[in-house]
């Protein structure tokens, strides 16, 4: 494999105008994630950006960006963009959409989802196993029903749901939206419309399984902390805080 790790992000936001460039100890956002996405060491990084003012903030820092069209409708689509205007002749052939409001993630991450991927997957995401009875029953926490080995940390995705599944005894997995595709796979994932079940559970992953794409999940330990919202920055500056 030949990764390329690409953070896709823009300004507009509807519950935190400007979130990539919000201040955490005195950085931006975006400069966090860029941090952990290079210590992950899977490959380059670029930041699929859909605003010229985060292209800036990235190159001013050292780091390397790409303008996208702001009016793409997904990230997976800006992770697209970005990857042909990075790499034209395709010489990386995995994308690793690393998200761009996840400032805190462990750099261990992106090399499960490598791991996941191996050499039969599609794509690769991420889960965590729960028994937590309020995270089976809401319905922001997508759940990911997979066929799972005995004694295995890795399974394939069978469906995607809001509700809590499967039923019955036995774990059910809390999916994280973090994903790693191979080059073809990402390229038609993007060009198909929207599916029926897709646009049912509003959960784009499952556009890749009604088109046959074979997505395989890893178990990792913990829920990465997500910024969706003013009071999550505060979470964020505690766990970024530097040490001393």
């Amino acid at each position: 494999m030949n990764p390329l790790v690409v953070i896709p992000t823009r300004l507009a936001a509807t519950r935190l105008p400007r979130k990539p460039l919000a201040d955490i100890n005195g950085r931006p956002m975006i400069l966090h994630c860029l941090d952990h996405a290079l210590a992950a060491g899977v490959g380059p990084v670029v930041v699929a950006a859909g605003d010229q003012e985060i292209v800036d903030v990235v190159e001013a820092a050292g780091g390397t960006a790409v303008l996208t069209d702001p009016a793409l409708p997904s990230g997976s689509d800006r992770v697209q963009a970005a990857a042909e205007i990075f790499d034209p002749d395709r010489r990386h052939d995995v994308i690793i959409n690393f998200q761009g409001d996840m400032p805190a993630l462990d750099p261990a991450l992106p090399r499960a989802a490598l791991e996941a991927l191996g050499d039969q997957a599609d794509i690769a995401t991420l889960v965590v196993e729960t028994s937590d009875p309020a995270v089976r029953a809401n319905p922001n926490a997508a759940k990911a029903v997979l066929s799972m080995a005995p004694g295995s940390r890795i399974g394939r995705a069978l469906y995607f749901t809001r509700a809590n599944a499967p039923w019955g005894d036995g774990p059910v997995y809390h999916h994280i939206g973090f994903y790693a595709f191979r080059r073809g796979a990402l390229d038609r994932f993007v060009s198909l419309p929207p599916s029926p079940l897709e646009l049912r559970e509003r959960l784009e992953q499952l556009r890749a399984l009604e088109a046959g794409l074979r997505i395989d999940a890893a178990i990792v330990d913990t829920v990465p902390f997500e910024v969706n919202a003013p009071e999550d920055l505060e979470v964020a500056r505690r766990l970024l805080k530097p040490a001393g």
